[in-house]
């Protein structure tokens, strides 16, 4: 017998590494956002020096900490939950539960959002719009196309979750418990 998942839990774990890298490495920013944003207030109240571009670029960072990594969240179960039914189902009632809200609300809502916010990318690209600041970022159309990588990451989270979802419905994969404390 084969060590090899079967195709579609091969894909869905391929997808959980991705969401998985792509969560950390944004993770990791949050040093850089607590690092500048202490610099630009030493620099702008005990110097009186503004720094538009390092502003900037938090604020850059701060976008791809909670969208870069909101799948990465969605894929660990850490997202609020008011579950006071949800906490007492059983893991195959829960998995039902999970893949009718992918269905019904994640996969719209992100399907929703990449065709709502498709022009408004693809105008600060066809522009390659830069900040409107002396001295800030050239670069507003990556900060803007961040929301298509939330869209991105998101839907491929939810197409790995409905493949699990699917295999914990059918018996072919144990539900694991997952507590908060």
């Amino acid at each position: 017998m084969s060590d090899k998942p079967p195709l579609l839990l091969g894909l869905a774990q391929r997808i959980n590494s991705f969401n998985t890298y792509l969560g950390k490495t944004c993770a990791w920013l949050t040093l850089f956002l607590v690092l500048g944003t202490a610099i630009v207030v030493v620099l702008r109240y005990g110097f009186g020096i503004g720094a538009t571009a390092l502003q900037e670029a938090v604020l850059y960072a701060h976008a791809l900490v909670f969208m870069g990594a909101a799948a990465w969240v969605l894929q660990r179960n850490g997202h609020v939950r008011v579950d006071i039914f949800y906490q007492t189902f059983s893991p195959r009632r829960k998995a039902l539960v999970d893949s009718l809200g992918t269905v019904f609300f994640l996969l719209p809502v992100c399907l929703f959002l990449g065709w709502a916010s498709w022009d408004y990318v693809g105008n600060a690209w066809a522009t390659l719009e830069g900040s409107s600041e002396s001295g800030g970022l050239k670069f507003v159309y990556l900060q803007k196309s961040i929301i298509l990588v939330l869209v991105f990451s998101l839907v491929l989270q939810g197409i790995a979750d409905l493949i699990k979802f699917a295999n914990i419905l059918s018996g072919r994969l144990p539900a694991v418990e997952v507590t908060h404390g």
